[in-house]
């Protein structure tokens, strides 16, 4: 019987070692980007360009509610990683099970109270004029999917650190897969328009939670919980909610950028201002999907180390993990800065809008390059079980600089203020993240 690679996060070396973890979160988060491309591209052109604009205004509020899921997972798994590094194979059950009670039960409670408001939430997030119609067409079909997305986003970050990141990939690769067959079924064929892209998304949901179910089923993970692990115990459901703030608190910051971003745009330039941003918005998640997964793979790898007190490779972990990353963001920057052109038309044919797009890619790329060193740095904390510390880096780059230079840069340069603003925060917040990082290796990495 081969060794389980979670026994290898303490002996093999750590660039093969992260390699491997990362390679299939970096191929998962690829094709689920792709999707979310593809998925534009057809509603772009069987749909219109108004229709990913409505897309843009509900994303926010639907991956906010699955965000719960996410961060109670990252946060959970955390707990979980270092318990195995410990060899406390109990509490790594025990907080699996508070992680499946804590999701469901705060998931259901914001989709009723999102479905309610229906009519309040959707303008507020910038559905208005032409928009306003899909887009609440859309956000009502997907919110009765959301929680199976939440239910995903958890199990995907225990599965990881259980050390099989390739069943981790898979279920991030079966809702995108399955995504886009049903968008050519129900869009292209039986021309359901926003309707049928909505449930196209949330079938594809339903799917990802069957294999993620099954997973914890299996042979193939140690995780097999009983109804005791399901009853919350308040040290457990304390550590998570502190360490998976971090991620949710990031993803409502999210919402609210999504929100300011919407309506600011909207009264710039209208809809073509926003469908421009819901196309750049698109490219952030599909462009940086090689850091996304170096970052993935990193966390459990470094929790793991941290927690059997090796901190000799929790070090070597941030150094090479930041130089993958950084050469990789490179060649990412070059092509974008490349092409911008060509990505725009592929999403739309309206003349406006890929006049628009091009100049404002370029400005929301242009500090790329460096982007790794705030991610893996925010990353580090969150993996150590720091929460205070990466709750305050991960907020440093959209909630301290972002939101603020989106309204003070576009007093003096109008709506290229906006777009002005995202690489001057990507600069700021990773000469904050690298000078605390480095104190943080220098004082608190030391062998014992």
């Amino acid at each position: 019987m081969t060794k389980p690679l979670v026994s290898d996060f303490g002996t093999e070396p750590i660039g093969k070692l992260l390699v491997r973890q990362a390679v299939p979160a970096a191929i998962g988060i690829l094709v689920m980007s792709l999707n979310i491309l593809i998925d534009t591209i057809f509603v772009g052109h069987w749909i219109g360009s108004q229709a990913i604009a409505a897309i843009n205004v509900v994303l926010p509020v639907s991956f906010f509610i699955a965000a719960l899921g996410m961060s109670i997972g990252v946060g959970g798994s955390s707990i979980i990683s270092r318990a195995l590094g410990s060899k406390s194979k109990s509490k790594a059950l025990k907080t699996f099970g508070n992680q499946i009670t804590l999701t469901l039960s705060l998931t259901l409670t914001f989709i009723a109270f999102g479905l309610f408001f229906i009519d309040e939430i959707i303008p507020v997030f910038g559905g208005k004029g032409a928009i306003y119609e899909p887009a609440k067409i859309y956000y009502r079909i997907i919110l009765y999917g959301v929680p199976l997305l939440a239910l995903c986003m958890m199990g995907n970050t225990v599965i990881r650190a259980e050390g099989k990141p390739k069943f981790a990939m898979y279920a991030m690769m079966i809702p995108s897969v399955s995504n886009l067959i049903l968008d050519i079924f129900l869009i292209k064929f039986l021309d359901l328009g926003m309707t049928g892209a909505a449930w196209a998304t949330t079938f594809s949901y339903a799917f990802c939670f069957a294999f993620v179910f099954w997973f914890f089923i299996s042979k193939h993970s140690e995780m097999k919980i009983n109804w005791t692990h399901l009853k919350l115990k308040k040290t457990i459901v304390s550590e998570i909610s502190s360490l998976g703030s971090v991620t949710l608190t990031r993803q409502a910051v999210v919402s609210v950028t999504y929100l300011f971003m919407n309506n600011i745009l909207f009264d710039f330039g209208g809809e073509t201002s926003v469908t421009a941003y819901a196309i750049v918005s698109r490219m952030l998640m599909f462009a940086l999907f090689p850091i996304f997964g170096i970052t993935q793979g990193f966390i459990p790898i470094a929790g793991f180390n941290y927690g059997a007190k090796n901190y000799n490779r929790v070090k070597q972990t941030i150094g090479i993990a930041i130089r993958y990353s950084i050469i990789l963001a490179t060649l990412i920057f070059v092509l974008l800065f490349g092409f911008p052109e060509l990505i725009t038309k592929a999403f739309t044919t309206d003349a406006s809008v890929i006049e628009k797009t091009p100049n404002a890619m370029r400005w929301v790329f242009a500090a790329t390059p460096i982007i790794a060193i705030q991610l893996i740095g925010a990353a580090y904390f969150q993996a150590v079980g720091k929460a205070t510390p990466a709750l305050l880096l991960t907020l440093s780059r959209q909630a301290f600089f972002f939101i603020p230079l989106i309204f003070i840069l576009p007093l003096w340069y109008g709506e290229l203020g906006v777009w002005m603003a995202f690489p001057a925060s990507d600069v700021l917040s990773t000469l904050v993240t690298a000078y605390f990082l480095q104190k943080e290796i220098k004082n608190n990495l030391k062998e014992s």
